[in-house]
């Protein structure tokens, strides 16, 4: 079965996809820069496993023997499902597979605000690590005595919501439904922005929640309280928040995703150094690649076997 990998590869990880040569499966690697190698892969590939790059309709038509679009990860907002039901594709996604990593950028991203860490390392690097200026001061935090608010409770925030409780927050949530939880306390998300010291996303890309986070709902936001996405850049209104953290209302912010990607070299948020940037990289790990590919191939094997395919969405 013929199968790519539209990401990059490191040498350990791809020799990993070489070695399912042994389960059957041809995986070919594909960086997602590299339009050119996947078009002319498409022409034969059975199933395409995804990882960023849209998987829109130019790509779907150029795959006429394409069985099966798995998503190595969860969410499936960069694929085109109605094209790929029109065209006979199965789509799949892998929920829990990247939790535990995307929990721990989280909280990473959320010390690396609080306690400015790029801002020191910069300033040690420069020479500066001894003289930086005292005004700082007041905005160095700590993760006890605050209340973090989690937009969603699936998979992810029932992770954090325990750590975050042992550091000694007070842990809130926002669902579409009540959970049965002693973990966090439910709010309202307006409730929960008007409560939250921090505020993280954890909830998918839909027309219901995308920018959510407008210019209203951050003026809801308390003075002073930090901002972490791991989930969905288009879930913030890019310049509503480039708006309150130029007037000081928030503190920072920590984020993995934007509304475009890659995020322009020239954009305002590079540019500010009470954010934090990443480039969409909070369920990248080793444990991660590893646990998606043993459902990657799971799903394959399934598939060539006729049999019903795990976490199937579309």
């Amino acid at each position: 079965m013929k199968v790519i990998w539209n990401y990059d590869a490191a040498p350990g990880l791809e020799a990993h996809l070489q070695s399912l040569a042994r389960h059957g499966l041809e995986v070919a690697v594909c960086p997602e820069s590299d339009d050119e190698r996947l078009f002319r892969l498409l022409a034969d590939a059975e199933v395409l496993w995804h990882c960023l790059r849209r998987v829109d309709a130019e790509v779907l038509q150029a795959a006429p023997a394409l069985r099966l679009v798995q998503k190595i990860g969860v969410g499936v907002n960069t694929i085109d499902l109605e094209v790929a039901a029109q065209r006979g594709v199965a789509v799949c996604n892998m929920p829990g597979t990247n939790s535990r990593a995307v929990a721990e950028q989280t909280l990473a991203l959320l010390l690396a605000v609080l306690r400015q860490v790029p801002r020191f390392d910069e300033d040690v690097r420069r020479g500066r690590g001894w003289s930086w200026d005292v005004a700082r001061q007041d905005d160095l935090g700590e993760i006890g005595g605050r209340v973090v608010g989690l937009v969603g409770f699936g998979a992810v925030p029932s992770l954090l919501a325990p750590i975050l409780g042992a550091m000694g927050a007070r842990v809130l949530y926002t669902a579409r439904s009540r959970k049965d939880t002693d973990l966090a306390d439910y709010r309202s998300l307006d409730a929960l922005l008007r409560e939250s010291d921090v505020v993280s996303l954890h909830v998918p890309l839909t027309p219901e929640t995308e920018r959510m986070l407008d210019r209203e709902r951050f003026e809801l936001m308390k003075p002073g309280a930090v901002l972490v996405n791991t989930a969905r850049g288009g879930l913030v209104d890019e310049p509503a928040l480039l708006e309150s953290l130029d007037r000081g209302h928030l503190r920072g912010a920590g984020l993995d995703v934007f509304a475009v990607e890659p995020l322009p070299a020239d954009h305002p948020l590079t540019r500010r150094n009470d954010v934090v940037l990443c480039p969409h990289l909070a369920w990248l790990t080793g444990e991660t690649l590893r646990r998606s590919l043993e459902v990657a191939a799971e799903n394959c094997r399934r598939l060539a076997a006729g049999e019903n395919l795990l976490h199937r969405v579309a």
